[in-house]
């Protein structure tokens, strides 16, 4: 008897813990369980029964406030080393769930999908976000600075499996601890969580908490919490990642064999900063760049595509904005002509220690040509102050034939989401000055102050930034150099809800403003003012706007446009029109298109964007995209035009892959890109790519080169 109501008053004790913690709406407790999780998305074994589940999600969209018209609920268990969320979707009309792509990174702003965002750090600052659709395609990302920053080439090692019932759709996640950065100098985590359910055909989001319209997922200071994480294994870490790479290239009359093999080394130095080894560093897994055409007298700017940088690139990012880079990664291995320069090695350390955020690369090129060999490294510190705000350094440097070329600078950042109670508001500025060994002009520098208020019915944005005549980022890039630009932006996006109730939110512009001026002189040198007196998004996901714009150009010296066709040097100013429109891209088909005519120089011009996608299963999408622009100026007419398909299939979440070509009058090129991804374990990849160049200057199509490469890539944990 005894031991009966020992047992019975321990029972009761726990069954009113668990109560206790279901009582708090903002907070979620994960559950330890010994026994390793069978991964098949049917989330419905005992352990996940006995869990504490959590459904009180609120809608931001459609009807923000009003709970969920599908019952939504989410558990978390986990073991020494692994992490697992359950989620369950129940609909009451599942043939109507939207979800028709499986491959790895996903674009899942047209899909039913879940996500998680997990703030191990818990500083309302920093986060790993994780989203899947109902046929287990996986997507990830790096939330840093509040959202400021959203790095979504972060790759994390972790799977996802689902199933699709009469019910609804289900789904289990497991995510090892080993992915995750977090302190181990407490016993139990504490960590900030959050999560978002999405019902594409209803316009449906869904969030646990912090579902404000002038809030996001990516806000982890609006996350919730979760708790109980307190018999996790602590040990040292190392990834060991290397890699074979075998294949040709061939040319008329020429075939040259391509073998290599490199790796990367992962080491944890503490729990939260993470060392990275890369030998003999390649990248032929690589998409080729998307064409454009160039109609304006400043260079193109090409992103990055290589995983390795892009992991990385918010440690390296100052706040300046798109036209001064102080560190443009793209420098590093690719020469002018975006050829490949070899890579020989490198290192590379990102992470947090405390409330200082620590970035630092270094990369040793081999020569090739006439390119030296030649140094390039990065540091950078950020420290955390305040609730939300933020100081910091960067340092770009590049060291070669014994000259060293340095850009350094500074930058604060103020960010609040309580202003007014619950409006968001950040304030920031920004300096960097070149240093070089061989002389030092203090005149070379840059800066940029900025303030964005970013929030659902009224955003305001404005900036004022300078490039001195001298400064020029060796390690970066410049859109445009020797300027002063004074931008402001002000839209108005209301919601109606008494009339015209099919349109879900308006956007009007009466200031949309960037003015440049040469800073030697004063004088102009660019000017473009926007007003959008018609624009909104439908509750159906249709989008359209139509804008009236007032252009300049001031031409300190004559400008070549095109071969043969020179516009005199002068001010130019002139006014033009634009329509956009797309339909919802959730659907079967959708369309984007783009209108711009109007005056241009000395004469007309009409620029015109079409886009199609057709996705034809979870298996098949298909697009093709156009654009062609008219140009009629007294010194001469001619018209250009870009054409581009892709298809992408997927055979499961783990084996997909694209056919990409593109062609565009400029070059007389057409360039197919043919990529095969399969993931034989997660952490681990095997590519097979083939990549063809046409010379399409004659009659017909001449081959240029076919490149076609296996590289396979294993992962070792020790």
């Amino acid at each position: 008897m005894g031991r009966f109501f020992i047992t019975f008053l321990a029972w009761a004790i726990c069954y009113a813990t668990c109560k206790a913690q279901t009582s708090k709406p903002d907070t979620i407790y994960a559950e330890y369980v010994q026994e390793e999780i069978q991964l098949d998305g049917k989330p419905d074994e005992a352990v996940w029964k006995r869990a504490v589940h959590i459904n009180n999600f609120t809608q931001r969209e459609l009807n923000i406030g009003e709970p969920a018209t599908e019952r939504t609920e989410v558990a978390i268990l986990y073991t020494a080393k692994t992490l697992y969320i359950g989620f369950w979707g129940y609909d009451r009309n599942p043939q109507k769930i939207i979800a028709r792509e499986m491959k790895r990174d996903f674009d899942w702003g047209g899909e039913d999908n879940f996500e998680v965002i997990i703030d191990t750090y818990n500083d309302d600052r920093n986060g790993f976000l994780f989203a899947i659709n109902p046929n287990a395609a996986r997507a990830d990302a790096q939330v840093l600075n509040n959202g400021e920053s959203f790095n979504k080439f972060w790759n994390g090692v972790w799977d996802a499996k689902t199933t699709i019932t009469d019910e609804g759709w289900f789904a289990e996640i497991t995510i090892p601890f080993s992915t995750l950065k977090f302190p181990t100098d407490a016993q139990e985590q504490i960590w900030g969580i959050n999560f978002e359910r999405n019902i594409r055909r209803k316009r449906e989001q869904l969030l646990w908490q912090g579902w404000s319209r002038d809030s996001e997922l990516e806000l982890l200071n609006r996350a919730g919490t979760l708790a109980g994480l307190d018999s996790i294994v602590s040990k040292d870490f190392i990834e060991i990642k290397p890699y074979t790479i075998g294949g040709g290239e061939f040319t008329p009359g020429q075939e040259e064999g391509q073998w290599n093999a490199g790796g990367d080394i992962n080491y944890l130095i503490t729990p939260t900063l993470r060392m990275n080894l890369t030998l003999n560093t390649d990248f032929a897994q690589v998409e080729a760049d998307r064409q454009q055409i160039n109609l304006t007298r400043f260079p193109l700017f090409f992103p990055e595509r290589r995983e390795f940088f892009l992991e990385g690139q918010d440690y390296f990012d100052m706040g300046m904005g798109n036209s001064i880079i102080p560190f443009y990664s793209r420098r590093i291995g690719l020469a002018e002509d975006r050829s490949t320069v070899p890579i020989i090695a490198g290192a590379r350390i990102l992470g947090k220690v405390k409330n200082s955020t620590l970035g630092a690369l270094s990369m040793q090129t081999a020569s090739r040509d006439s390119i030296p060999s030649t140094n390039y490294s990065v540091v950078s510190w950020r420290q955390d102050v305040m609730k939300q705000s933020s100081i910091g350094i960067l340092s770009a440097n590049k060291y070669e034939n014994g000259r060293w070329h340095s850009t350094t600078g500074g930058y604060g950042l103020y960010s609040t989401s309580k202003l007014f109670g619950d409006k968001n508001l950040n304030i920031g500025a920004s300096f960097t000055q070149n240093i070089n060994s061989d002389n030092y002009d203090s005149k070379a520098n840059a800066h940029r102050i900025y303030l964005s208020y970013p929030n659902d019915k009224v955003e305001f944005d404005m900036a004022w930034q300078r490039s001195a005549p001298a400064f020029n980022p060796e390690v970066g890039f410049l859109r445009r150099d020797n300027f002063q630009e004074f931008y402001a932006e002000l839209e108005w996006k209301p919601r109606p809800k008494n009339f015209l109730k099919w349109i879900r939110q308006f956007s009007f512009k009466g200031l949309d403003m960037n003015y440049f001026v040469f800073d030697d002189t004063g004088e102009l040198q660019s000017f473009s003012y926007e007003i959008r007196p018609l624009g909104f998004e439908t509750r159906s996901g249709e989008f359209f706007e139509f804008n009236l714009q007032r252009k300049a150009e001031g031409l300190r010296e004559p400008f070549e446009i095109k071969e043969g066709i020179t516009i005199p040097e002068g001010d130019y100013w002139y006014n033009r029109m634009e329509i956009q429109a797309a339909t919802f891209s959730g659907r079967t088909w959708s369309v984007y298109s783009r209108i711009n005519w109007g005056d241009f120089f000395t004469g007309k011009s009409t620029e015109s964007t079409y886009e199609l996608s057709w996705r034809a299963s979870r298996y098949l999408k298909i697009g093709a995209n156009y654009e062609k622009n008219w140009i009629d100026l007294p010194e001469g007419s001619f018209d250009t035009d870009l054409i581009g398909s892709r298809m992408e299939y997927a055979v499961n979440p783990n084996l997909f892959g694209s056919l990409f070509s593109q062609w565009n009058s400029e070059d007389e090129e057409a360039i197919l890109n043919f990529r095969l991804q399969w993931i034989p374990i997660i952490g681990a990849d095997f590519f097979f790519i083939v990549n063809q160049a046409y010379d399409t200057s004659g009659n017909d199509w001449k081959l240029e080169r076919t490149t076609i490469l296996g590289k396979l890539i294993w992962r070792f944990v020790i």
